[in-house]
């Protein structure tokens, strides 16, 4: 599973593809995924995308990494997924900007918060 994930070019390391499945955020015909699942043709991949989830079927099976181009055959995104990805993209592109101007740097007591926050989701 992360191999493909990784071959097809869904994530740059197949590190971080197992930490996407270990997390839950893979999942394959509705069911959380395991990083050493052996795939079949036919199946549903659905992955978290950045902000967006991606429903992709899965076509061919490859465990070698080669280019963008060469990887397209060996799925194909479902057109829900799509609909769905446009749609919210839509809704993320209409939402009021945040306006107020930056204060500056920030002091040292928000720059501890900072990196106690970053730590803590971190880990």
């Amino acid at each position: 599973m992360d191999k493909w994930l990784w071959a097809c070019r869904f994530f740059k390391t197949r590190a971080l593809a197992k930490k996407e499945i270990d997390g839950g955020r893979v999942h394959v015909d509705g069911q959380k995924a395991k990083a050493s699942r052996e795939l079949g043709g036919g199946e549903l991949v659905r992955y978290w995308k950045g902000w967006d989830q991606c429903t992709v079927e899965v076509l061919e099976l490859s465990t070698q990494r080669r280019s963008a181009s060469e990887v397209a055959v060996r799925y194909r995104e479902t057109a829900e997924s799509i609909a769905e990805r446009e749609k919210r993209t839509a809704e993320r592109k209409a939402q009021p900007r945040n306006s107020t101007p930056e204060e500056g740097r920030p002091s040292k007591k928000q720059r501890r918060q900072i990196h106690r926050f970053q730590r803590i989701n971190h880990e």
